[in-house]
C-alpha cells in the first residue's frame, strides 16, 4: 500500500486497526467517545496497545441505523483527528465515512485513509477526493444501506458474487485515477449478510487474495460471533474476535479492525511466531 506521502507500507505482519466510535448508538458501548479528551485518551491507549492504524467514524452502520447530517459526521470526526494528530504524528488515521466531504475535511485535518463502507457508491465525488489528497482507500462490500441492509439478502455464490463486486470496484477506481498500490478491501462481514454468508466468506477469506489488494477483515465482536457462541451479547464476544483474528492471521489476511486492540495484537503476533 502506498501512503499519500508516497512512502510503501509494508504488510510484513498483520496490521491491528483500532476502532474509534464518535457516535452515541454503535453497537458496542465501550467502543463509544462522547468528547475529544475521551477520544484522544482511547486512541493513545491503543497506539501503546499496539495499533497500527485508529479508524474513526462519526456515523453509526449498525443493522437498521439511521443516518446522520453531513455537518454533524465532520463536527464529530474531525476535531478527533486533529486531537490525536497534535500529540501523534505517525499513527496512520483512517475516516469511516461514505461522504465526500467529510473525507476531505477529515484528511485535511490528518486523517490518512478513507474508510468507505460503500467502496464509493454513495457517492459519486468520493474517488476525486482520494486521487486529489492521493490517500488510500478501503473498499467494503455492502448490499444495501444499513438501514435496509438486512431484510433477506440472497446470495447464490456470497464469495464468488463479493469477488465480482470488488472486481467492478477496482475497476471503477482505477479508471477514476486511483492506483491499485491505495486500495484494501473489505468483504463487509453483517453489511447485508446472514449467518451463513457471513461465516462462509470468513472461511474462504483468502480466496480474495487473488485480486491483488490488501485484505481488512472487520468482525470484531459482530452478531455472527454472537450467534455462533450461543447468542452471546456484543460484551461476551471477545474470544469469538479473538479466535477470527487468529483464522484471519494463518489466512495472511492484512489487517483486522478491532474494538480491543491488546488482546488481538497479542495473539496475532503469537500466530506469526508459529506460522
Amino acid at each position: 500500500m502506498t501512503l499519500k506521502n508516497g512512502i510503501e507500507y509494508n504488510f510484513d505482519s498483520m496490521k491491528i486497526m483500532g476502532i474509534i466510535n464518535a457516535t452515541p448508538d454503535s453497537f458496542f458501548k465501550d467502543s463509544r467517545v462522547s468528547d475529544e479528551e475521551s477520544a484522544l485518551k482511547r486512541a493513545l491507549k491503543m497506539i501503546e496497545e499496539g495499533a497500527d492504524v485508529i479508524d474513526i467514524g462519526g456515523e453509526s452502520t449498525r443493522p437498521g441505523s439511521e443516518p446522520i447530517g453531513e455537518e454533524e459526521e465532520i463536527n464529530r470526526v474531525v476535531p478527533l483527528i486533529k486531537a490525536i494528530r497534535n500529540v501523534n504524528k505517525d499513527i496512520l488515521i483512517s475516516v469511516d465515512t461514505y461522504r465526500a466531504k467529510t473525507a476531505e475535511e477529515a484528511i485535511k485535518a490528518g486523517a490518512d485513509i478513507i474508510n468507505d463502507i460503500s467502496a464509493m457508491t454513495f457517492d459519486e465525488n468520493m474517488a476525486d477526493v482520494a486521487v486529489k489528497y492521493n490517500v488510500p482507500v478501503i473498499l467494503m462490500h455492502i448490499k444495501g444501506t444499513p438501514k435496509d441492509m438486512q431484510k433477506n439478502p440472497h446470495y447464490n455464490d456470497v464469495v464468488m458474487e463479493v469477488k465480482e463486486f470488488f472486481k467492478n470496484r477496482i475497476d471503477y477506481a482505477l479508471s477514476k485515477g486511483i492506483s491499485k498500490k491505495k486500495i484494501i478491501l473489505d468483504p463487509g462481514i453483517g453489511f447485508g449478510k446472514l449467518f451463513e454468508h457471513n461465516i462462509e466468506l470468513i472461511k474462504r477469506i483468502d480466496e480474495f487474495h487473488s485480486l491483488g489488494c490488501p485484505i481488512l477483515l472487520a468482525v470484531s465482536r459482530k452478531s455472527s460471533i454472537g450467534m455462533a457462541l450461543g447468542n452471546l451479547p456484543p460484551e461476551e464476544r471477545l474470544e469469538g474476535t479473538i479466535a477470527v483474528t487468529c483464522f484471519a492471521a494463518l489466512k495472511n489476511v492484512e489487517m483486522v479492525r478491532v474494538h480491543d486492540v491488546k488482546e488481538n495484537k497479542r495473539a496475532a503476533m503469537m500466530i506469526e511466531v508459529l506460522k
